[in-house]
């Protein structure tokens, strides 16, 4: 009768709250980024995958609600538009940015160990 309720939305919470938190990163780093075009030239290429990477992240507050597959490609997306023409014009910058996918990776795949972990196994009380 009392049978404990699944953990499963426990994942699909931190999920959630994760990728809207890095919305909500990339779209204050993007908006900054377009404010100094404003004073520095951008070029065309930067401003344009730019304006279209806020309004795809201001969209996904909307139509990404529901669909996590759409949350994870505007962020993919919008990250991408940022770091692909940096590299591009600035072959050199590819050494940090592989140097920063060192944590990155830990934390992705200490991420999906938690998300592997059994839900039914408890720490042992203490007295």
């Amino acid at each position: 009768m009392n049978a404990p309720a699944p953990v499963r939305g426990r994942w699909d919470k931190v999920e959630f709250y994760t990728s809207y938190f890095l919305l909500l990163v990339l779209i204050s780093f993007i908006g900054t980024r377009l404010g100094f075009a404003t004073v520095w030239q951008l070029p065309t290429i930067d401003l344009v995958l730019s304006i279209v990477a806020v309004l795809l992240v201001l969209a996904s507050f909307w139509f990404g609600r529901h669909s996590r597959r759409w949350r994870l490609w505007v962020i993919g997306f919008a990250t991408a538009t940022q770091i692909v023409p940096m590299v591009i014009r600035e072959p050199v910058l590819l050494f940090p940015l592989i140097g920063a996918l060192i944590p990155i990776a830990i934390l992705v795949g200490c991420l999906v160990a938690l998300s592997k972990k059994s839900a039914d196994v408890r720490p042992p009380q203490g007295s």
